[in-house]
C-alpha cells in the first residue's frame, strides 16, 4: 500500500481514474482485425497487428486515418476518405471484441480499490457506444461510477476535459485524484489536470518507453500499487 500512498501525498486518493485500452485491456487484436477488414473492403492491403499497436491511442477516427495513410502521419487523408473508412470500421468493430483480454492484475486492482472505498472512473478515447458491452464481457461492469468515452465530449485526451469533468462530478480536488494510463496522451491529460499519473509499461505508447513522458510513477503491473 505504500506505493499507492507515495503517489497520492501520503493519503489514499478519493477517486482513481483509468484509461482503458493498453491499461486495463489488450484490445489490439480486435482493433487490428477491424482495421484490416476495413482496409480490405476498401481494396487496400491489410496493416497487421504490429502497425495497429503503434497507431492506437487517439480514438477511432485517428486510427482509421493512420491506417489509410499506412503511417503515423495522416495529414494527407481527406475528410471524405475518413468518413467512408470510419463507417466501415465502426460496423466491423461493433460486431464484438472476442479477442480482447484483461491484463494480468487489472480486475484484482479494481476490486482492491473498490474494497478500499475509493471511487473509480473510466476516461478513454474509445467511442462510448462500445463501452457497456465491453465492460460486461470483461467483468468490469459496475466498477466505474463515471465513464467518459472518446466522443462523450468534443475533446479527447490529451485534453484534460474528461478528467476535469470527473473531478467536478465527484467534488474532489486534483490532489485527491490519481489517473492511471499507458500512453503519452494519458500523461499529458493528467499533467494538464494537475493530477498524479501512474503509467504502465506494457501498453500502447507509439513504440516509445512511457518513462520518457515523465509520469509520476511507472509500474510493470498494476498490483505494484499495493506493495508495502
Amino acid at each position: 500500500m505504500k506505493t499507492l500512498l507515495s503517489v497520492s501525498a501520503g493519503q489514499l486518493p478519493k477517486v482513481v481514474m483509468f484509461d482503458l485500452d493498453g491499461t486495463l485491456i489488450d484490445s489490439v487484436p480486435d482493433l487490428a482485425t477491424a482495421t484490416d477488414s476495413m482496409l480490405e473492403q476498401l481494396g487496400r492491403a491489410p496493416a497487421g497487428m504490429n502497425k495497429v499497436r503503434h497507431w492506437v491511442g487517439n480514438g477511432a477516427p485517428v486510427l482509421v486515418r493512420r491506417a489509410l495513410a499506412d503511417n503515423f502521419d495522416h495529414q494527407g487523408i481527406t475528410a471524405e476518405q475518413e468518413a467512408e473508412a470510419l463507417a466501415i470500421f465502426m460496423q466491423v468493430y461493433g460486431t464484438g471484441e472476442s479477442l480482447t483480454t484483461l491484463y494480468p492484475g487489472a480486475l484484482d486492482t479494481l476490486k482492491t480499490l473498490h474494497m478500499l472505498g475509493i471511487k473509480l472512473a473510466l476516461v478513454t478515447n474509445k467511442p462510448e457506444k462500445f463501452l457497456p458491452q465491453l465492460l460486461a464481457d470483461t467483468g468490469m461492469a459496475g466498477f466505474f461510477q463515471w465513464i467518459v468515452g472518446g466522443d462523450t465530449f468534443p475533446q479527447k485526451k490529451p485534453d484534460p476535459a474528461g478528467l476535469l469533468w470527473v473531478m467536478q462530478q465527484a467534488g474532489v480536488t486534483a490532489q485527491q485524484c490519481l489517473f492511471i494510463g499507458d500512453s503519452r496522451n494519458d500523461v499529458l491529460a493528467a499533467q494538464a489536470a494537475h493530477v498524479a499519473c501512474v503509467a504502465v509499461t506494457y501498453g500502447y505508447n507509439y513504440g516509445e518507453p512511457i518513462s520518457a513522458d515523465n509520469p509520476t510513477l511507472v509500474v510493470d503491473d498494476l498490483r505494484e500499487l499495493f506493495l508495502s
